[in-house]
């Protein structure tokens, strides 16, 4: 037989292709379950024992290195270590003559005196300026030997708050102030359990399944119970604040479960095509798998700009919450495809009467709001901006500075004082200024008796303590008690010509150096270096997180607009708290009843976190978006799918994250409470207004120019292939679709991605 005339040779079956390294781990903790889940079990305990071995206690120091507050305090600590701890105040208020219950007075004095961690009591009749001028109030003060008022046990502050109220008897008022009282009377709202509810009920009735609805809840519990114990070893490593763990649990259990509600979405529409389970497990973490991957890397990113602050405390929060994602982001890539392969077929049981079958993939409702937006896609984009310009007005209103007991609810302890002493001595006496000096001629106090004359007749001062040398002779403080209020504008004024004109002024020729410090001086360097500093941050969060996403769509268009996008949301989101601070309606439906200034730290740490967890929202449309482009080059087409495959998801994850969030409003502390409201207003607002409704407008109206990348830099770029990997999660007959659409590009099931 001719060779013309030989049968054809069968075609050469096409090579199995290799999965990625999410597949192959995907794949690996499918198959080895049970070890896996173990090994999350292990780790846990792993944890909390570290935890309780290596712990260290939160602390935080919110003064600014170099600044002349710091220098004032590092003084104190030095050579009036009484100066330098924490203090509780005591007011008392009688209905005659103080004098004349002496008796009385002195005995609560020595009951406080009998507490522990109480090292002295100031005598409010021997101390200058500690009795009103009517003679109906003294105001002194308990030192303590703890510099930190978390290190002031709750029960022994207790006892303290006891003694006053036992004393408020007759024509008699007690009342007691400072943090560690604070801190006793605030209790426990369990904000991680209350979002953990939340959520189980939003996931029901997503996935309309208590198997598929339990997977997240399961993963955010097993990395909540990694990450919460190792914040503990985070504290011992570095400065770290009492409020790390709540933020830290917070954002794990967030993105933990929008991450895991990703995963398992696509998993049953890998099912529900025919595959296996271990294939759709795989086929997941080649797809969605990337995505959360992208998603978690663009928060890690978001929160190392915090170490770029200079704020010791603000490292010690970042790394509590970037311990908290990574761990986040090692279980969905294990203990999830572990958890499917335990669950397998059956993801999908115990169906919530009510609830209907949840169909996997795309739904009509998204499909036909797609088609709408772009249909009209100038008018959606300017209905999105107004809705972000009039959410943003308010911003213009807001007030830098620390909220003090005067912003507490008028029940507290700490608020009554406040209330007393303002009333009896004036404003001022919540925030007293400290004033230390380093002696020229040792021993000698004279050479501030001109100081002590100019401040007296410096407007703005009420009240000046005489010059108190230490018992080394080196070093002396002075009270200067303001007019006014330590929020207050003028009373910033008054520290900034204290510092430029007076103080230099009176101690010229002297020899002697004097530092403006105390509490409210501490808050308004703070307040400056933050400001300061803030630029920085977000150039450097945007500039990195650009190119991530540049990386990882391949197109400059995406990066930029992301970029535009995420910051007019989160100016939203700042114009939402800044209307809640002002203490009106808006306030007190949250429990801020007074106008209330915002630690300058707070927009900062809310800037690192949102503009993270936009980008999360931003990858899971955009990756599918770019799926649909890159099988079928049709932009109307990627924005439809896209938004019609994502928008059930991104919903369901933001009513998540925004009931995480907002289970943190109640709390009993401003600063949860207004880290509570901002970013469950900004997640609200970035997964409506932003993901549904300008991202596809923009996009519909750029066309192909979303995909444009210079040549070179895509041929220079490293591609991590977020829409995925085709010849995995296509099924043949797509495949063959794409082909036909895309004739010029390799749609064959060799390893290359389309």
């Amino acid at each position: 037989m001719s060779a013309s005339s030989a049968p054809p040779r069968p075609p050469a079956p096409l090579p199995t292709p290799v999965p990625g390294v999410l597949g192959r781990v995907a794949s690996f903790s499918f198959r080895r379950r049970w070890s896996v889940l173990a090994l999350w079990i292990v780790a846990v305990v792993a944890a909390a024992t570290a935890s309780s071995l290596w712990g260290g206690s939160f602390s935080a120091d919110y003064t600014v290195r170099g600044s002349d507050s710091r220098a004032a305090t590092d003084l104190l600590k030095a050579h009036f270590p009484s100066q330098a701890g924490d203090t509780i105040d005591i007011a008392v208020r009688t209905a005659g003559p103080v004098t004349a219950q002496k008796a009385e007075v002195q005995q609560l004095l020595d009951g406080i005196r009998a507490v522990p961690h109480v090292a002295a009591v100031d005598d409010p009749f021997t101390s200058p300026g500690d009795v009103s001028q009517d003679g109906r109030t003294v105001l002194t003060h308990a030192r303590l030997d703890v510099t930190n008022p978390v290190d002031m046990p709750k029960a022994d502050a207790q006892r303290v708050i006891d003694l006053a109220v036992a004393a408020s008897k007759g024509g008699t008022q007690v009342a007691v102030g400072g943090q560690s009282i604070d801190q006793a009377q605030q209790g426990a709202i369990g904000s991680e359990g209350i979002g953990l509810v939340a959520a189980a009920l939003v996931l029901l009735l997503a996935f309309g399944s208590v198997v598929a609805a339990g997977l997240p809840i399961l993963t955010a519990v097993l990395g909540l119970g990694v990450s919460a114990s190792l914040v503990g070893v985070v504290a011992a490593i570095t400065a770290t604040p009492d409020w790390s763990t709540s933020l830290a649990s917070m954002m794990g259990i967030g993105v933990g479960i929008d991450y895991v509600l990703l995963l398992v979405s696509r998993y049953r529409e890998n099912l529900a095509s025919g595959r296996e389970p271990q294939e759709a497990v795989i086929a997941t973490a080649e797809t969605a798998g990337r995505s959360v991957l992208i998603a978690g890397t663009t928060v890690v990113i978001s929160m190392l700009g915090l170490f770029g602050m200079g704020l010791s405390y603000m490292r010690g929060a970042a790394l509590a919450t970037i311990v908290a994602v990574l761990v986040v982001m090692l279980a969905a890539a294990t203990a999830v495809p572990a958890m499917l392969g335990v669950v397998g077929r059956r993801v999908n049981s115990l169906r919530i009467p009510f609830t209907g079958r949840s169909r996997p993939g795309s739904t009509g409702l998204w499909v036909r709001w797609s088609r709408t937006v772009q249909r009209r896609p100038v008018v959606f984009a300017a209905l999105g901006v107004a809705v972000l310009a009039v959410l943003a007005l308010p911003l213009s209103t807001l007030r830098f500075g620390f909220p003090d007991s005067g912003n507490v609810p008028k029940d507290r302890q700490v608020r009554q004082e406040y209330d007393m002493a303002a009333a009896a001595f004036g404003k001022g006496a919540n925030g007293p200024l400290l004033l230390a000096a380093e002696l020229g001629t040792k021993g000698s106090t004279a050479s501030l008796d001109r100081l002590t004359t100019a401040l007296r007749s410096t407007e703005g001062v009420a009240a000046v303590t005489p010059a108190t040398a230490s018992p080394d002779g080196t070093t002396a403080v002075l009270t200067v008690v303001p007019t006014t209020g330590p929020q207050a504008s003028a009373t910033e004024d008054l520290v900034k010509r204290l510092r430029h004109s007076v103080v230099p002024t009176a101690t010229r020729g002297t020899g002697d150096t004097v530092h403006v410090g105390g509490v409210t001086a501490s808050a308004i360097d703070s307040t400056d270096d933050v400001s300061k500093r803030l630029p920085l941050l977000v150039a450097g969060v945007v500039g990195l997180s650009m190119l991530l996403l540049l990386v990882a769509f391949r197109s400059v268009v995406v990066a930029v607009k992301a970029a535009v996008m995420n910051l007019i949301s989160i100016a939203a989101a700042y114009g939402v708290v800044s209307l809640v601070l002002q203490g009106g309606w808006a306030g007190k439906l949250v429990g801020i009843e007074t106008a209330t200034p915002l630690p300058a730290f707070i927009p900062v740490l809310m800037f690192a976190i949102l503009f993270g967890l936009s980008m999360d929202y931003e990858v899971f449309l955009l990756s599918r978006m770019r799926e649909w482009w890159v099988r079928t080059g049709d932009n109307s087409r990627a924005v439809s799918e896209g938004l019609a495959g994502t928008g059930r998801i991104i919903t369901a994850a933001a009513a998540i994250m925004v009931a995480v969030f907002a289970a943190f409003v109640p709390a009993p502390d401003v600063i949860l409470k207004v880290i509570g409201v901002g970013l469950a207003s900004a997640i609200l607002i970035d997964a409506t207004v932003v993901r549904m409704l300008l991202v596809p407008a923009v996009m519909q109206l750029l066309g192909t120019r979303n995909w444009w990348i210079p040549a070179s830099w895509d041929r220079r770029l490293p591609d991590p292939h977020i829409e995925g990997r085709p010849e995995f999660h296509l099924p043949e007959e797509e495949l063959a679709l794409t082909a036909a659409a895309l004739p010029g590009q390799r749609t064959e099931r060799t390893g290359a991605a389309v």
